[in-house]
C-alpha cells in the first residue's frame, strides 16, 4: 500500500526511486484470469536470500523510502520475514500487496513483528465477480479474512481493485464491504490488456466508459466524506480514502477531489512517475521503471549484472519518462490542452493497449470532449498477446457516433 506523500518527488531534486515495487517470486496460489504477469509457477531463476539482502542495501543507499513486496504471492517465499526485517532495519518502510488467499492471522502477526508496516489486499468486487476473475471459488472470503487478520495484527490495511466490464457497476456495493473491515485506503485502477487479461478483450472497458468510472469514484468519495463510520475520521482528515490509479484520469471536474490527499493540499495529475520516483524489480532481478510496464520493451538491466544505481541513472529504459517530451505524443493527446503536464497519462496502459506510448485512450477530458462533439472511441483488437509474462497484443481506435442509450458494452 504506497503512501502517496512518500511518493511525491521534489521537482527541484534529482530523481530518486522513493517508491519501489519488488516482485519477490512469480509463484502464486491463485489462478487469476486477469493477471498481468501470468503468475503461477516460480521463475526458473529467482533471486536468492543473499542476493535480495544485497538489493536491500542498495535501495537504502539510493534513498528509497518505501518498498512494496509483491508476487506472484510474496508470502510463498520462506525468507519473506528476513527480507522485511532487513528493509525495516535499513530505514525503508516495507509494505506488501497480496491476493490474501493464505494470509493467516499467524502469518500477519509474524510479518508485523518483522517490521511490515502495511498490507494491501487485491479484491475485485463482490464475491461472485471476484471469484470469477480470480478463478478460485472462496477467494473473496479468504481475501476478506486477510484484511481482518492484517488489521488485527496492527498493520495498516488498504485494498485495490481492477475495474472492468465485470464490476464497473458494483463499486459502491464493494466499498461497503471494505469499510466494514476498517480499510484505510481503496485504490481503483483499470484492467488493461496485458498478461492473462489480454486473453479477455471482452473484459476491457471501452474508452468512453472512463466517464462512468470517474463519476462513480467521485460519488463514493463524497459519500464517504459526508458519512464516516464511527471508526473513521471525518473530513478533511479522512481515514477511508478513494485513490484512483495512475491509469484512471485525467483533468475532469473531479480531479482535485480524487487526487488530493488529506493534509497535503490541492493536487492534480502531474504525469507518469515511472523512473522519476518509482522503480520496480522482478523476481529474477530484472529492473523496470514501473512494475506495470510490459517487460520486453522496458528491461533496464538486471541486479545480477550491474548496480541498481547504475541502471537507475544510465539505462534509457529507466529514464524514458524523465526525458519524455510532447514530441512523443500522437493522436488526441498530441493536441490536448493538458499535454505539457499530462504527457499522455499512464505509459503502460497506452503501450499495452495501442502498442506504443503517447496516446492515452482512457481519459476523462478526452472522452468528455468527444462526447460534446457527439463522438466516442471504440477499441478493436487487431493483435493477440503471445502468452508470456507481462505481454500484450494491440488494439486500434475506431471513432463513432456517441450512443447515450447504450449500456456500455459493444
Amino acid at each position: 500500500m504506497p503512501r502517496s506523500n512518500r511518493r511525491r518527488q521534489d521537482s527541484s531534486a534529482a530523481p530518486k526511486p522513493l517508491y519501489v515495487v519488488w516482485e519477490l517470486t512469480l509463484r502464486c496460489d491463485q489462478p487469476c484470469t486477469h493477471c498481468g504477469s501470468r503468475a503461477g509457477a516460480a521463475r526458473a531463476r529467482e533471486l536468492s536470500t543473499d542476493e535480495c539482502l544485497d538489493v536491500v542495501k542498495q535501495l537504502a543507499a539510493m534513498g528509497a523510502k518505501e518498498v512494496t513486496l509483491i508476487g506472484g504471492e510474496a508470502y510463498l517465499r520462506a525468507d519473506l520475514d528476513v527480507i522485511v526485517a532487513a528493509l525495516a532495519a535499513a530505514g525503508v518502510v516495507p509494505t506488501m500487496q497480496t491476493g490474501g488467499r493464505a494470509l493467516t492471522a499467524e502469518r500477519a502477526a509474524r510479518l508485523k513483528a518483522a517490521g511490515l508496516f502495511a498490507v494491501g489486499v487485491s479484491i475485485d468486487g463482490p464475491a461472485d465477480v471476484h471469484d470469477t476473475l480470480r478463478g478460485n471459488r472462496g477467494s473473496w472470503a479468504a481475501a476478506m479474512r486477510a484484511l481482518e487478520n492484517a488489521h488485527d495484527a496492527g498493520l495498516a490495511t488498504s485494498s485495490n481493485m481492477q475495474v472492468n466490464q465485470m464490476n464497473l457497476d458494483r463499486m459502491p456495493e464493494h466499498v461497503e464491504s471494505l469499510r466494514d473491515r476498517k480499510v484505510r485506503y481503496w485504490r481503483a485502477q483499470l484492467t488493461v490488456p496485458m498478461g492473462n487479461a489480454a486473453d479477455h478483450p471482452e473484459w476491457i472497458l471501452q474508452p468512453w466508459q472512463i466517464l462512468e468510472v470517474v463519476e462513480s469514484l467521485a460519488a463514493i468519495q463524497r459519500d464517504t466524506l459526508a458519512n464516516p463510520r464511527p471508526w473513521e475520521l471525518p473530513a478533511p482528515m479522512r481515514s477511508f480514502d478513494v485513490q484512483p490509479g495512475n491509469n484512471i484520469g485525467y483533468f475532469g471536474p473531479h480531479e482535485e477531489l480524487l487526487r488530493s490527499r488529506p493534509g497535503a493540499g490541492s493536487a492534480h495529475w502531474r504525469g507518469c512517475q515511472a523512473g522519476v520516483s518509482v522503480m520496480s524489480i522482478e523476481s529474477d532481478g530484472t529492473l523496470k521503471a514501473c512494475p506495470s510496464l510490459p517487460t520486453a520493451p522496458y528491461v533496464a538491466g538486471n541486479v545480477l549484472d550491474q548496480a541498481v544505481a547504475d541502471a537507475w541513472l544510465h539505462q534509457p529504459a529507466m529514464a524514458f519518462t524523465r526525458e519524455k517530451s510532447t514530441s512523443e505524443l500522437w493522436g488526441f493527446c498530441k493536441g490536448c490542452y493538458y499535454a505539457d503536464t499530462c504527457r499522455a497519462g499512464c505509459n503502460f496502459t497506452a503501450h499495452t493497449t495501442l502498442g506504443r506510448r503517447g496516446n492515452q485512450p482512457f481519459c476523462y477530458h478526452r472522452a468528455a470532449t468527444l462526447r460534446r462533439d457527439g463522438k466516442r472511441e471504440r477499441l478493436v483488437q487487431v493483435e493477440r498477446a503471445a502468452g508470456k509474462p507481462y505481454d500484450f497484443g494491440r488494439f486500434e481506435l475506431v471513432e463513432e457516433e456517441w450512443q447515450p442509450a447504450e449500456s456500455g458494452q459493444t
